[in-house]
């Protein structure tokens, strides 16, 4: 077995791919770019080896840099993660020639597979069923609409060598596929070094399903069942679970038949993903192989009981597979939630800065986090948004959801913005509770965006209660710090207003043994909790119901977060409530004349120039940021007066890029 190996990534899969070496008695090397230099992982490795600065085209993308650090600190193989150079042949050649062990398939399955093309050719080859589409290169937006028009729209676009839902567009007419294609060859440009785009038809409605599987270099292939994978946004998974809550048991051998086929078909070694689009009447085709670890791997893990990354492993350093097909069984059901810095009531536009807050529920049984970052770490802007994978066990698809909603309720974290709303609305939406879902789901149940008032509209009552008690602590203390300065007892009031979300809520306040009892709305509601002042979790019960409630406090008002429902919050007296319900309301200043940058940058282009005419819903520009580009458009009609910034200007949040009059 191997002594030392190097990881050629970072984050969260960094992280995890150091757990189990260290399980395995393996010591580790980490590489980090200069922006990653207090990072988790360089923390977690037993040594770290800078590779150059934060753009991955500088760092992490430079397989010569990633050499030499195996031969500097004598790590015997390289395990990639997936992302940067996973995928990458050209890497594995270089290894291969520097004696060191590649923890991945060999370079023809890598090549075969990591082409889009060739790998659907294969899949015909091996009996596999295929999506119809243009099996070659598009030489460029012309020849894609061409194309696109002979297979019928709406089509997909498509990297060759994508993955991670960037270099994908669908387009359903022909000014959309023009655009598509070069919104797609951008971003594979920027992630993968490669810009090839090919087209295939675009199935609609469909259900994204794969099978996980693990080879040896003895001929053995196996399965781990399957995974939902069909709750995506712009291609990006959001919620992935095992197994499939649609697929049934002559479907999953079918699909696990046709997928061993295509890995034996390139003699495949390692872990490695046969991704599936399957329609409405369990139809399935090929839609590509990840020759990688996939994120979601942790759902197939809790329900086989295999640690996929220690099979790789120890497959890497020729030894035969310990389990056979029929060892692999399903034994619960896993559910994983994907942490990203970004916020969704922004269209989901990427966020960074310092985790001032970050704290994870505790693991156990029944939860799981894989994450790359701790409180007081920064998110960059050069590298994927994701913060963490939250992972959750239950013996059924109903206990791993109710496990995911009390974890996605305790998971705190602040500084950045981040998506823990729209994945507890997205786990109570009834067509995930019911399992009707498609790739589709969330544009379709979000048409214009996730909005505030898309969170889950609950009974009122738990925030008011947890309100109500934390602001009658407070007031408690303050009386009795008084009293003692003072010398004359100062008696709290019973009766409040909770004011949220512009309504009046009247309730009686009682302080009690480990808590209080909140009278509202002709009900009493019994609030125990050992919270202390500026904890940022409430943690209690509410008539003997367990509560997690996070906790923001600024000034006066109290932002709560529960189940998905957020809400600013003030407790005040009924004749404050008076007086408020009269105060006029300050209107914010009018911006709309600028475009200003959402988030920090690179302004990849500008679309006019001062003096051009503009009208709502036009694009002015493209900003690139977390490997994606994000189009800013027009929200008012206008003239450009002023133009600050020229492509290829790194930008800061809220700069103003233009000027309309």
């Amino acid at each position: 077995m191997f002594d030392k190996i190097l990881i050629a990534n970072r984050g969260e899969i960094a992280c995890r791919v150091i757990k189990s070496a260290r399980k395995m008695g393996i010591k580790t090397v980490a590489v980090f770019s200069d922006a990653d230099r207090d990072a988790l992982h360089v923390q977690l490795a037993d040594e770290a080896v800078n590779i150059g600065p934060p753009p991955s085209t500088q760092s992490y993308l430079l397989m010569d840099r990633i050499v030499q650090a195996c031969l500097d600190t004598g790590a015997q193989a390289v395990h990639p993660g997936y992302g940067f150079l996973s995928e990458n042949s050209a890497f594995c050649e270089l290894l291969a020639k520097a004696g060191i062990v590649f923890i991945g398939p060999k370079t023809r399955a890598i090549e075969a597979m990591g082409d889009k093309i060739t790998s659907k050719k294969l899949a015909d080859e091996a009996g596999v069923n295929t999506i119809p589409g243009y099996t070659d290169v598009l030489r460029d937006a012309e020849h894609a609409v061409k194309i696109s028009n002979e297979l019928g729209y709406p089509v997909m676009l498509k990297a060759t060598a994508g993955g991670g839902g960037k270099g994908m567009r669908v387009a359903s007419n022909d000014d959309e596929c023009r655009d598509g294609f070069e919104r797609a060859a951008n971003e594979a440009r920027s992630s993968f070094g490669d810009d090839r785009i090919f087209v295939e038809k675009f199935i609609e409605e469909p259900r994204h399903i794969e099978i996980q599987l693990i080879a040896d270099g003895h001929g053995n292939v196996v399965h781990l069942n399957e995974r939902e994978c069909s709750l995506q946004r712009r291609h990006q998974k959001v919620i992935e679970e095992a197994p499939s809550p649609f697929i049934d048991e002559e479907t999953r051998q079918q699909m696990g038949a046709q997928a061993i086929a295509l890995a034996r078909a390139v003699d495949y070694e390692s872990a490695g993903t046969v991704e599936f689009i399957v329609d409405g009447q369990r139809n399935f085709y090929f839609l590509e192989m990840n020759t990688r670890l996939q994120v979601e791997h942790p759902v197939s893990e809790l329900i086989t009981g295999v640690d996929l990354v220690e099979l790789m492993i120890r497959v890497a350093d020729g030894e035969k597979l310990p389990i056979s097909q029929a060892d692999i069984g399903i034994n619960g059901w896993a559910m994983e939630s994907r942490v990203y810095a970004e916020d969704p009531f922004r269209n989901f536009l990427p966020s960074t800065g310092r985790l001032v807050y970050y704290r994870p529920p505790v693991e156990d049984a029944h939860v799981r986090v894989d994450t790359g970052v701790f409180e007081g770490g920064q998110v960059s802007m050069f590298y994927d948004p994701m913060i963490a994978k939250l992972i959750t066990y239950g013996a059924d698809r109903e206990e791993a959801r109710a496990h995911m909603r009390t974890a996605l309720d305790r998971f705190l974290i602040r500084g950045v913005s981040c998506n823990i709303s729209f994945l507890s609305a997205l786990m109570v939406h009834p067509r995930f509770v019911s399992g009707d879902m498609s790739t589709n789901l969330i544009g379709d149940e979000y048409p214009e965006g996730f909005h505030p008032t898309d969170l889950p509209q609950e009974d009122p009552s738990i925030m008011v209660s947890v309100a109500a008690s934390m602001v009658r602590s407070y007031r408690d203390r303050a009386a009795q710090i008084d009293g003692q300065l003072s010398g004359h007892e100062r008696r709290v009031p019973k009766d409040w207003v909770v004011v949220m979300n512009n309504e009046y809520h009247e309730v009686s306040i009682v302080p009690v043994e480990g808590g209080h009892d909140v009278e509202y709305r002709d009900k009493t509601y019994a609030v125990r909790s050992n919270w202390q002042f500026g904890q940022p979790l409430f943690t209690g019960t509410i008539n003997a119901s367990e509560i997690f409630v996070q906790v923001e406090r600024r000034m006066q008002i109290y932002r709560l977060f529960h189940n998905g429902s957020q809400a600013n919050v003030m407790v005040i007296t009924p004749r404050t409530a008076e007086l408020l319900k009269i105060m006029p309301v300050k209107a914010p200043p009018d911006m709309s004349k600028f475009l200003l940058s959402p988030m920090p940058g690179l302004l990849v282009s500008l679309s006019v120039k001062e003096g051009d005419t503009v009208s709502v819903g036009e694009e002015l520009a493209v900003l690139e940021a977390m490997k994606m580009e994000n189009t800013l458009y027009a929200e008012r009609d206008g003239v450009v007066v002023s133009v600050n910034f020229e492509p290829g200007a790194n930008l800061a949040v809220d700069d103003k890029i233009l000027e309309l009059e």
